[in-house]
């Protein structure tokens, strides 16, 4: 199966998908021997990885490459952050068939104005309704495959109010989107309405001291949505164990004891080490008779 598929299958599972955020290909296996469904590809850290902040400086094409990484470096399937589709729909036309071609299983397109900010960072501003909707049915018609996924971010509820984000969810689904992620729902009454206004699977996005409160994963499924994506928490996680190692390096001049001691070969086992030792056995031949004479 691809991963779109996998993606599919899993959405027609009961349940709600959890999809941790990767930046690079050790974020993204760390995910998956955790045992989570799925890895979320953030933007933001895609993004802060090349050295830039979340602040649409990153190119289509280093998105679609890391994307592309990330997707052969763990068996299940990867959910990627597409920014606004980097233009205008014929950009969009094109991100699709990228990120579809390195083998993505789904990306999200959203309404901002390029080059966009964090969804949870002031001063956003969106397109009007109807160019979004362009990029969301060229994104619709550029995909090969009816598996890969299609989600359809709008950031209006921080500009327009509420009732237009939902509207805009409504209407990029009508427009062949497969699923609805209205960005940054400012309580929990308003992530609990989200799932009873739109007509069709949501994803909530779990974003850690941004404009949407602390909430529960059990209680997003529970009022309803299909997907939910962690963007910052390895991100964040790692910004703040480096500057603890870095401090406890320069305080002590000693190699500080990490938050856990792996042994060398341990470390390189957990990237990938046994399973490239295995193929390494598979393809060996052993000498002949003749070419051993």
């Amino acid at each position: 199966m691809t991963q779109a598929s996998q993606l599919r299958a899993k959405m027609r599972e009961d349940g709600m998908i959890v999809a941790p955020g990767a930046y690079d290909c050790i974020t993204a296996r760390l995910i998956h021997q955790a045992g989570f469904p799925a890895v979320y590809m953030t933007g933001a850290g895609t993004a802060a990885a090349a050295g830039f902040p979340d602040l649409g400086l990153t190119t289509m094409t280093e998105m679609a490459e890391n994307a592309g990484r990330i997707a052969a470096a763990v068996p299940v399937p990867v959910i990627a952050d597409a920014d606004t589709g980097f233009g205008t729909e014929l950009h969009a036309y094109r991100t699709v068939r990228e990120y579809e071609r390195r083998g993505v299983a789904g990306l999200h397109v959203e309404d901002q104005v390029f080059p966009k900010r964090c969804g949870h960072l002031d001063g956003k501003a969106i397109v009007p309704r109807e160019e979004f909707l362009a990029k969301i049915r060229a994104a619709v018609a550029a995909r090969i495959s009816p598996d890969f996924l299609i989600i359809a971010r709008t950031d209006a509820r921080a500009v327009a109010g509420m009732d237009e984000a939902i509207h805009r969810a409504n209407a990029a689904l009508e427009a062949g989107a497969d699923m609805a992620f209205v960005e940054a729902p400012q309580s929990q009454d308003e992530a609990a309405a989200i799932p009873s206004l739109v007509r069709g699977p949501c994803l909530l996005n779990f974003h850690r001291g941004g404009k949407t409160p602390s909430l529960d994963l059990k209680w997003a499924e529970g009022v309803g949505y299909k997907l939910a994506i962690v963007p910052g928490v390895l991100l964040r996680s790692v910004v703040a164990i480096c500057d603890q190692m870095l401090a406890e390096l320069k305080e002590t001049n000693r190699h500080p004891l990490t938050v856990r001691d792996f042994t060398t070969p341990e470390l390189f086992d957990r990237l990938g080490r046994k399973e490239w030792e295995a193929l390494r056995e598979r393809f060996s031949v052993p000498p002949t008779s003749a070419a051993a004479e």
